[in-house]
Formats: C-alpha cells, sequence, structure tokens
C-alpha cells in the first residue's frame, strides 16, 4: 500500500507541487529569452507592458490547463480506471516537457505558453484522479493517513522544486529550459512503477463488475488473510449502489442526496485557495528583507517555508487517523486566524523595533505550519470519503473545477487586495477561515474509520431534514 501511494505519487500532485514551484527561479531568464526573441523577429525591443503581459501568459495559463485537466479528470478515471488515466496522463507530461525543453533553442517562446498549459493539464488531471485510486485502494483504518500521501508528494513537489530552481543547480541562466523540461523526470518514474501495481479495487468489482480481478488486487493490497473484510464492505457498497453508473457532475447539483456533501467540498475547497497561504508566500520575501537577511540568502530561506508545509503534512498523516479529521481541520484554521492577527500586528508596526521582524518571520512559518496542519491535507482526504462509487468522480471534477478557479481568481485579485488593504488584507482571510471553521463545526461530521455507506448516513438527515 505504502509503495503505491508512492508509485501513483510521483507522477500526481507531486507534478503539480513541482510545477507551480520551478517558475519562479527563471523569471529574469525568460524574460530576456522573450525581449531577444522579439529583437530577432522584429528588429526592435519589446514594450515593458508587452513583456509583462506575456510572462503573466506563461505563469498563469498553468491554472487554464488545470481547471481543463480537472474538468476531463474523472471522465478519463471512469473510462480508461484510475490507474490507466494516471499512465495515460504522463504523455502529457512527457509532450510539455519536450516542447519546453526546446523553446529557447528553437526561439520559439509560444512552445513555453503551449508546454505550461500541457503541464497544467497533466496536474489538473493528477490532482483529480490519484486521491481517486489511494482513497478507494486504502482500508478505512488507514485512509485518512494514506490519502494524506496526495498533499506529501504535492509539498514534497513543491519543496523539490526550490530546491532544483537554486542558481547553483538548474536556477542558472544556461540552464532554465532544462529546469522546465525536468517534470519529465517523475513522469517516467511513474511509466516505469506504476504498471507493477493492481487497479483499484474499487473502481473493478462496482465499475467493472470483475470480481475475480478485485479479489486478486484486494490480496495484493491487504494480504490473503486480511482482503474478506475489504471485499464484503465493496460488496455492500456495490449491492446498495444496485447497478447504478458513474454519474456526471451536473447530476450531483440535482440529487438531494449528496446536497450538504456537495456543498461541503465547494466551500471547503474554496477555503483552501483563499485561506490567506498565498499573501503569506507573497509576504515573505518582504519580510525576510526586513528581518535583515540578504537578497542574496533569500532563495535558501524561502526554502524553509517549503520545508514547513512538506513536515506538516507528513505530520498531519500520521496524526489524521489518530485525532480525526474534524479536530485536525478546525484547529488548522483557528490556528490561522490566530497567526492573522498577529501577522496584521507586526506588519503595522514593523519598522517600530528591531525585533517585530522575526515576529513577522516567526508568524509566517507557523501560518504555514497551521495550513498544512489542517486545511492544506484533509479538503482533499474528505472529497474522497464524502461520497459512494458512483458519484466520486464527479466530485472531484467539481472540486477539482472550484479549486482552479479560486486558484486562478486570487492571482488576478490578490495584487489589488494588497495594494488596497496592504498589510489588513489578512483581517480578509482572518474573515475567510473563521467562516470555513464555524461551517465545518457545524455541519461535517467524524469520518474517521467509517465506510463510504456509514458517512452516507451520517449526512442523509442534514439531506432530508430528519426523514427516513
Amino acid at each position: 500500500l505504502f509503495l503505491a501511494v508512492c508509485a501513483v505519487g510521483i507522477g500526481g500532485t507531486f507534478q503539480y507541487g513541482y510545477n507551480v514551484s520551478i517558475i519562479n527561479a527563471p523569471t529574469q531568464h525568460i524574460h530576456r529569452f522573450l525581449n531577444e526573441t522579439w529583437i530577432s523577429r522584429y528588429h526592435m525591443e519589446l514594450s515593458p507592458d508587452l513583456l509583462t503581459f506575456l510572462w503573466s501568459v506563461i505563469a498563469s495559463i498553468f491554472s487554464l490547463g488545470g481547471l481543463c485537466g480537472a474538468l476531463i479528470g474523472g471522465s478519463m478515471a471512469i473510462r480508461l480506471g484510475r490507474k490507466g488515466a494516471l499512465l495515460m496522463n504522463n504523455i502529457i507530461a512527457v509532450l510539455a516537457a519536450i516542447l519546453m525543453g526546446i523553446s529557447f533553442p528553437t526561439g520559439l517562446f509560444e512552445l513555453l505558453i503551449v508546454g505550461r498549459f500541457l503541464i497544467g493539464i497533466n496536474s489538473g488531471i493528477g490532482i483529480c484522479v490519484q486521491p481517486l485510486y489511494i482513497g478507494e485502494v486504502a482500508p478505512k483504518h488507514l485512509r485518512g493517513g494514506m490519502a494524506m500521501g496526495s498533499s506529501i508528494f504535492l509539498t514534497g513537489g513543491i519543496l523539490t522544486g526550490q530546491i532544483i530552481g537554486l542558481r547553483e543547480l538548474l536556477g542558472g541562466e544556461m540552464y532554465w529550459p532544462l529546469l522546465l523540461s525536468s517534470s519529465s523526470f517523475p513522469a517516467f518514474a511513474q511509466l516505469l512503477f506504476l504498471p507493477w501495481f493492481p487497479e483499484s479495487p474499487r473502481y473493478l468489482l462496482i465499475d467493472r463488475g470483475d470480481e475475480l480481478s478485485c479479489a486478486k488486487a484486494l490480496k495484493r493490497f491487504h494480504g490473503s488473510l486480511q482482503y474478506q473484510r475489504e471485499m464484503e464492505d465493496i460488496q455492500q457498497e456495490c449491492f446498495a449502489l444496485d447497478g447504478e453508473k458513474p454519474r456526471k457532475p451536473w447530476q450531483l447539483f440535482t440529487d438531494r442526496s449528496v446536497r450538504w456533501q456537495l456543498i461541503t467540498v465547494i466551500v471547503m475547497t474554496m477555503g483552501q485557495q483563499l485561506s490567506g497561504i498565498n499573501a503569506i508566500y507573497f509576504y515573505a520575501t518582504y519580510i525576510f528583507e526586513q528581518a535583515g537577511i540578504s537578497a542574496e540568502k533569500i532563495p535558501y530561506v524561502t526554502l524553509g517555508t517549503g520545508a514547513c508545509e512538506c513536515l506538516t503534512a507528513l505530520t498531519c498523516g500520521l496524526l489524521i487517523d489518530y485525532v480525526g479529521r474534524r479536530y485536525l481541520i478546525i484547529g488548522g484554521y483557528l490556528l490561522m486566524i490566530f497567526w492573522s492577527v498577529v501577522l496584521t500586528f507586526s506588519l503595522t508596526y514593523q519598522e517600530l523595533y528591531s525585533w517585530v521582524p522575526y515576529v513577522s518571520m516567526t508568524s509566517i512559518f507557523a501560518f504555514i505550519l497551521s495550513f498544512g496542519l489542517g486545511p492544506g491535507g484533509i479538503t482533499n482526504t474528505l472529497t474522497a470519503e464524502l461520497f459512494i462509487q458512483s458519484s466520486r468522480p464527479a466530485a472531484y471534477m467539481i472540486g477539482g473545477t472550484i479549486s482552479w478557479i479560486s486558484f486562478f481568481t486570487i492571482g488576478m485579485l490578490f495584487p489589488f487586495i494588497v495594494k488596497g488593504l496592504k498589510q489588513y488584507c489578512f483581517l480578509v482571510f482572518l474573515l475567510e477561515c473563521s467562516l470555513v471553521a464555524a461551517f465545518i463545526f457545524l455541519v461535517i461530521p467524524e469520518t474517521k474509520n467509517k465506510s463510504f455507506l456509514e458517512i452516507k448516513k451520517e449526512f442523509h438527515k442534514l439531506n432530508f431534514g430528519g426523514k427516513n
């Protein structure tokens, strides 16, 4: 089971974290490449406004690709299987890496844009299908910890991208095409390792009706002595579904039996993206400078933020099946509210005392730790747990779409929010975290050690007002 999580993670959410991270290092080199390409084509310099526009297209088209990937990921998981969809997804990653790698030698910055769009599609599919596979192969007493594999690989991808992007490695001017095309390595790793693992047993029995392959897969994952309990759980869900086919996303919006599960996924996904974590990274460089850290050393200090997220994803993975989902996610949001208050005060009085910048630095790392311990890790886990087999791919498509739209929206609006409110922008995020924490406290039941059918029954009262 552990090796299966690694095999799906390396080409799944790892790609998302890695490709979000590596684009920051070669910013100046890509600017120079755009300008030189423009001069060689049109014998005139690129205007600053057009340069900014082209760079923003290269950076943000990744989000558009991710949105497209989220929209097709669920359908791929149904048609090709969870494993088949992940394997096919690597072909997109390899093509994207080739296009980004040859953009510089060919002098075609358009290939860079297409490559970033394709790697966005790859990331969108990976974020949708990987948690599906892990959630379906995990036994219920390990489901939370295994589902955290998605967040662990995502944060591991961010940290790896920050390290590889250092100027001593591939962040130098000569090597940036190699840096952008290095996303092919995780793709090849998954193509090498994932074929050795079985398809999701739930998919094999419920979607394909292949009981023999399901039993064989369960024996591989759980052992020949323990697999029977999982087999009975899947058979019960299969019987409850009574041959119901996988559902389309729009069908979930009209189904009263999943109304509150769907509202929960939408609120939690938006809450995760709009929680202020992007503001923290935006302010990090400024705060490190105020604390007296030289510009050359800031990339190394920034590695600490990536290490923080990775550490908390691992910690959350260890705690989730003991503490429970509710306590961790509500606790994470409450801690983020506290650190938002501290950060607002410390940024306001940043220049009053010499020690205040260090309070701001501490708050940044504490906010990231709080995010990783709660919202960063558990949101995806709960999406897998709140839906039964026929609705789960569609739920991930909806959750993924909301996530990418929120990601793009905050990227567009955030500069204006910061410019208008300055350090008081954290009060907006504080309010948002408070509302999401209150919603989770009032609506979401604990899902620890419960089967998917038991969780469905928990929501029955909410969906039907206590009627049977």
